[in-house]
C-alpha cells in the first residue's frame, strides 16, 4: 500500500484523510540533520514499534516490536556504526529515547529516509507517530492516535510513503 503526504496537513491512506503535522521548517528534498524539515520523496515503511505498557490492543498486518526502556535511536551524525540506527541507549552516544514519558512515541513506524546506505548528516529518526495538538515536528509525520489506529489497520506487510 501507498500512503501520501498530500499536503503539510493531510495524509491520505486508501480512501481515508487524516489531519497530521509535519517538520517545523516544511518539505525538502535536500534534508539535513536538525533542520527541522520532512524528507521529499519515495520511502519504504519500516515495522510498528508500540508501548505495551500503553497500548492494549492492535489490530494490524504488520510486523511489531514492542519499545524496551533500553531502546533509542541514534541520531549522532558522527557515528558511522549506529547512525540512524535502532540502538540500545547508551550515555556514549547522541540519541532518540523511545521509551518515553509522554505518548509521543507510544505507536510509531520508521519511515525509512537515510536507512539503506546511511549518510552522516542527511537525517535520521524519520518517523510516523503521535501528536497531541498538530504541534510541528522536527522532520516526521504526526498524527492524533485514534487516527493512527486506523491506519495500522489499513496497512499490508509491505507499505510505502510518497512525501510530496
Amino acid at each position: 500500500m501507498i500512503i501520501y503526504l498530500k499536503n503539510k496537513h493531510t495524509l491520505k491512506v486508501d480512501d481515508f484523510y487524516f489531519k497530521c503535522s509535519i517538520g517545523k521548517n516544511g518539505i525538502t528534498k535536500n534534508k539535513i540533520e536538525g533542520d527541522k524539515k520532512t524528507p521529499k520523496g519515495f520511502f519504504e515503511l519500516g515495522q510498528l514499534y508500540y508501548r505495551k505498557d500503553r497500548i492494549k490492543k492492535i489490530y494490524t498486518k504488520l510486523k511489531l516490536l514492542e519499545i524496551k526502556k533500553s531502546m533509542g535511536w541514534c541520531d549522532d551524525s558522527n557515528n558511522k556504526k549506529y547512525y540512524n540506527k535502532l540502538i540500545k541507549v547508551n550515555k556514549k552516544l547522541k540519541h532518540e529515547k523511545l521509551f518515553r514519558k509522554d505518548h509521543k512515541y507510544d505507536l510509531l513506524i520508521p519511515i525509512e529516509y537515510n536507512s539503506k546506505k546511511r549518510i552522516l548528516g542527511l537525517g535520521s529518526c524519520i518517523f510516523i507517530h503521535l501528536t497531541n495538538g498538530y504541534k510541528s515536528t522536527a522532520g516526521c509525520i504526526a498524527l492524533k492516535k485514534k487516527d493512527f489506529l486506523i491506519m495500522i489497520k489499513l496497512l499490508e506487510k509491505k507499505n510505502k510513503i510518497r512525501i510530496c
